[in-house]
């Protein structure tokens, strides 16, 4: 093969990865994450179009509860949706029924100010808890557990003697089942000895006298509230009866933007104090990991092994390349060291003086001055002397050399 203007044989010895290479290496992951990235947004949308507006007395969807809303405000109660706990603990009062669509959401902070403001308000208002798991009951309704094995029946007989749900007959309330020791509280429609649906009413006050007392109603399902299903059993008897008995409803539906979620002192968190420790373990242990792994497939470092080039290269090319390098590091010390020493090695068997003893300037400025009839300059600082501050102090001592052993060698 003819050679190339630059002196190669005209053959590519790139190791880079062409544009195509890469994408014939990576179009099938590529494709799986697209593929997944569509199939994320696909499930997303349906579920979010079935879930839209949950318990929310504002959506006409099948899991809303506009419907509820509608019949409530025929008989003259006013239903007003919250979003934030500043917002239903103001609205809370005697004349009105607090609905707490999902208590989980909330977190303990938010339990514990909504349970004081429910007891210190709750002498003739009620409050209303839908499907409260273990951790939310105990905070909202002491005295209350919940029985974390679901109900398998939805529609269940009242079984009490609670005027509400007496005049209801069978509704859908089966979901969480509920313990309690308080010995007023009123147990309807139970399944399995326990009841999904409670009453607790508030002890009377000594300083009021009304004829209106407060409560604490606890729901096991919110089937009962639903578009879906208000219309079925006796289920939206038992909704209207346990929320049209004060004139307004305060609906609090909890959301993610509500800032009394933590505690000042949780506020003032930073991000990785919002990182569990599991979290952090799980990366060390990854770290670990990756540097193990890297120990293993590493490059083991051995001693240089020679490899011809696949192309040859002048010396004169290699020469100026290397002068080059030094000149750009403005490695001065280096390439003064690098011009004695080669002096230093060509002249040694010149002068009888062994390869080994070539750089001992004991033994070699002696061997090389009886060599010279007339030494002209000073041969230890012109062979071991400190390196040259400037470009020219190098350039004139690479000429000195020169001369050196031009002249050692016509002698």
């Amino acid at each position: 093969m003819p050679p190339t203007p630059d002196g190669g044989t005209g053959v590519d010895t790139s190791t880079t990865p062409t544009v195509r290479q890469v994408w014939t290496r990576t179009r099938g992951i590529a494709l799986a994450l697209v593929l997944l990235l569509i199939a994320g947004i696909a499930i997303a949308a349906v579920r979010s179009g079935e879930r839209h507006g949950t318990l929310d007395p504002r959506s006409a969807d099948r899991y809303g509860s506009r419907a509820l809303a509608e019949l409530l405000a025929d008989r003259g109660v006013d239903t007003r949706v919250v979003t934030t706990t500043a917002e239903a603990r103001a609205a809370a009062g005697p004349d009105t029924t607090l609905l707490v669509a999902v208590p989980d959401l909330l977190t303990a902070h938010q339990q514990r100010r909504l349970a004081a403001t429910t007891q210190s308000t709750g002498a003739t208002g009620r409050t209303v808890l839908v499907a409260p798991g273990t951790s939310a009951v105990e905070r909202l309704a002491p005295g209350v557990t919940a029985d974390p094995d679901p109900v398998p029946d939805t529609t269940l007989e009242p079984e009490c003697t609670l005027p509400e749900a007496h005049r209801a007959g069978p509704a859908d309330t089966g979901g969480l089942r509920y313990d309690t020791t308080l010995p007023d509280a009123d147990t309807c429609y139970p399944s399995n000895g326990s009841p999904t649906l409670l009453r607790l009413p508030t002890p009377p006050s000594d300083t009021r006298t009304t004829d209106v007392t407060g409560d604490t109603v606890i729901l096991g399902a919110p089937d009962i509230l639903l578009n879906d299903t208000l219309d079925e059993q006796g289920n939206a008897s038992l909704a209207l009866q346990l929320l049209g008995t004060r004139p307004h409803l305060v609906w609090y539906l909890p959301s993610l933007s509500d800032t009394s979620a933590a505690t000042d002192a949780q506020n003032q968190r930073g991000f990785f104090d919002l990182i569990p420790k599991g979290w952090l373990w799980g990366t060390l242990q990854l770290f670990i990991a990756a540097a193990l792994a890297a120990l293993w497939r590493a490059r083991r470092l051995g001693p240089l092994v020679p490899e011809r080039l696949p192309v040859t290269i002048r010396a004169s090319e290699t020469t100026e390349g290397r002068a080059r390098l030094y000149r750009k590091a403005n490695a001065r010390d280096r390439a003064a060291t690098a011009l004695r020493l080669s002096t230093r090695t060509r002249l040694a068997p010149l002068i009888g003086v062994p390869p080994s003893q070539a750089h001992t300037p004991e033994t070699f400025l002696p061997a090389l001055a009886r060599q010279l009839p007339t030494p002209a300059q000073d041969l230890h600082t012109l062979l071991f002397g400190p390196p040259p501050a400037t470009d020219a102090a190098l350039i004139a001592l690479a000429d000195h050399l020169d001369a050196l052993e031009r002249e050692v060698r016509h002698s």
